[in-house]
């Protein structure tokens, strides 16, 4: 196995960080939540948002991403939670395993 994230891995992560960057991550879930404002005031949720997304993303035998998406809304769903006080409509709650800060 390779000791470097394969261009598929690295490639979700960037795409993540620019998600989250632009306002998008987790589109339509967070559509007029301005969780910048929140993120702002309490870097640390942006540190847990990406942890989630990297702990929950799994990757094949050839280390490339099988559920990029999924490992989103899971990070929107952190952030939703987090600046609504509930969850979103059908999600389940985020488990302690997702949001460990290794």
């Amino acid at each position: 196995m390779s000791s470097h994230l394969s261009h598929g891995a690295s490639g979700a992560l960037r795409r993540f960080a620019g998600w989250i960057a632009r306002g998008s991550v987790g589109h339509p879930m967070l559509d007029g939540i301005d969780y910048w404002e929140e993120l702002r005031e309490s870097p640390s949720q942006m540190e847990t948002c990406v942890a989630i997304f990297a702990n929950v993303l799994e990757l094949d035998e050839q280390g490339e991403p099988v559920n990029e998406k999924y490992a989103e809304r899971r990070a929107a769903t952190y952030l939703y939670a987090y600046c609504t006080g509930k969850l979103p409509p059908g999600e389940p709650d985020i488990e302690p395993w997702e949001c460990e800060l290794y």
